[in-house]
């Protein structure tokens, strides 16, 4: 090829140029495709580690961006580019990008950290950002919630990442809570009895952790009960207010009083329920 550009009327210079344009048009063809394969392995490689697929292929691009960037910094310091200026013009670009797309950014980066380190996966129910409800996608930029009526909240990534997230079913089971009040003219021992018998009928109500009933206050108008029992993540709801219905006809049919409770105390603590995914 030299030989061939030494026959042409063009000064040494000239000829010199022109074969290092050829070497960096041959350097970019043979690294693109270099960089294509090196991407593809490393995501590969990702996958046989079990990582996950939405962030494997967010590496997998970044890594091939990267290599693309360098590939033409290299191509064009080939063709007698300089390179100082131009690895400043894309330091000051990236700036600019970066400060122009921080919120964004701060999403991917709160995306990629809640995909590697999982907090919750899809089809756990969830209290983050000031939203609760059932998780249906998590992407890089934001996660999908369905609310308990039905609605959908896409909340971005770096909300969730920086408030508490409160995960309901992580752990398998849900322990829920019953407050009531009785008359003084009850017997204390034959209510907690029953209690305990309606419990042991509900086969949700899980043994381990064992349920119980407490004496929790002597007030005004009443003796105050707590009720605490276990249940596996998706009977809660519908034991606690199963639980709660058969206790008012039980006391009804064994002429149990139950007291109004004073406004500072809750009759019913409730969780939400969980969604069916």
């Amino acid at each position: 090829m030299h030989d061939l550009l030494a026959r042409l009327p063009l000064s040494e210079a000239t000829i010199a140029t022109l074969i290092n344009i050829g070497l960096a048009i041959l350097m970019l063809l043979i690294g693109l495709w270099l960089a294509a394969r090196l991407a593809n392995i490393a995501q590969r490689a990702m996958q046989r580690a079990n990582v996950d697929m939405t962030l494997s292929g967010f590496l997998r691009n970044l890594i091939y961006g990267v290599l693309i960037a360098m590939l033409i910094v290299m191509a064009l310091q080939q063709a007698g580019v300089p390179s100082a200026p131009l690895v400043a013009a894309l330091g000051a670009g990236g700036l600019a990008i970066g400060l122009a797309l921080q919120g964004s950014l701060s999403n991917l980066a709160w995306g990629v950290l809640l995909i590697v380190f999982r907090p919750f996966r899809v089809g756990d129910y969830i209290q983050a950002g000031g939203v609760e409800g059932t998780v249906e996608a998590l992407s890089l930029m934001h996660t999908l919630l369905t609310l308990p009526d039905n609605r959908e909240a896409v909340v971005p990534n770096a909300k969730i990442g920086s408030d508490a997230i409160i995960n309901f079913n992580r752990r398998g089971t849900r322990r829920f809570e019953l407050k009531l009040r009785i008359g003084y003219k009850d017997d204390i021992g034959k209510v907690m009895e029953l209690i305990r018998g309606l419990i042991a009928a509900d086969p949700r109500i899980l043994k381990d952790p064992a349920p119980g009933v407490w004496t929790e206050s002597l007030g005004d108008n009443g003796v105050g009960l707590v009720l605490r029992a276990y249940t596996n993540s998706g009977d809660g709801w519908g034991a606690q207010t199963d639980l709660l219905r058969a206790l008012k006809e039980r006391f009804d049919a064994e002429g149990i009083s139950l007291s109004p409770s004073p406004p500072s105390m809750v009759l019913l603590k409730t969780q939400p329920p969980e969604q069916t995914t």
